[in-house]
């Protein structure tokens, strides 16, 4: 049986069979008996990880131990505001880092993420309107559902894979899912590791 620890790119958590191509962690979000709670995250520090990191193996949702979140591939991730993780992701965390010209701590980058991707005092996704002609590969945005952008297309995102490509408008507004910040990233060259269906 699924756990309620699939993360969309919305950022809601819900329960789903698929498994996705990467791991996170925002803290401990579930009790002794494997539910999930109220809370949405315990910490700032939103990490995107391998499923495999050398021979270390996990129980999920094990008591006192953060909760493992999975998503389908690292764009539902940033869009849902995760960053790469500076352990089992190190050159993709630099590489994010690069991309951003950021030469603070991780603390001061997971305090800014936090600040683009939450509303401040709600639990809510912080989203934002874009022109679709500005927005990079690798974003993801929402038009009663969520699209990641490619350089010609749109593919709808689902749990388990992308829908094939439908045509990109050139112009117009678009709510956008993706973490201004992260957009930034994604602008700036940092390219996320994508599901096969993409």
């Amino acid at each position: 049986m699924p756990h309620q620890n699939r993360v969309l790119a919305t950022g809601d958590l819900i329960k789903h069979p698929a498994r996705g191509l990467f791991m996170g962690n925002r803290g401990i979000l579930h009790d002794d008996a494997q539910t999930l709670d109220r809370a949405r995250w315990r910490h700032k520090a939103w990490v995107t990880c391998l499923l495999r990191h050398k021979d270390w193996h996990r129980q999920i949702m094990q008591p006192g131990h953060y909760t493992e979140l999975f998503f389908l591939d690292e764009a539902v991730a940033l869009a849902a505001g995760h960053r790469p993780c500076a352990l089992c992701r190190r050159a993709d965390y630099r590489a994010f880092l690069n991309a951003l010209d950021h030469t603070g701590s991780a603390k001061d980058l997971d305090n800014a993420l936090h600040h683009a991707r939450v509303i401040p005092r709600t639990a809510k996704h912080r989203r934002f309107t874009a022109n679709i002609n500005t927005l990079p590969a690798g974003t993801i945005i929402w038009n009663n559902a969520a699209y990641l952008i490619t350089r010609t297309a749109l593919r709808k995102v689902h749990p388990d894979g992308y829908d094939s490509p439908i045509d990109r408008p050139k112009s117009g507004q678009t709510e956008v899912l993706t973490p201004s910040l992260t957009v930034k990233a994604l602008a700036r060259g940092y390219c996320p590791k994508l599901h096969p269906s993409a």
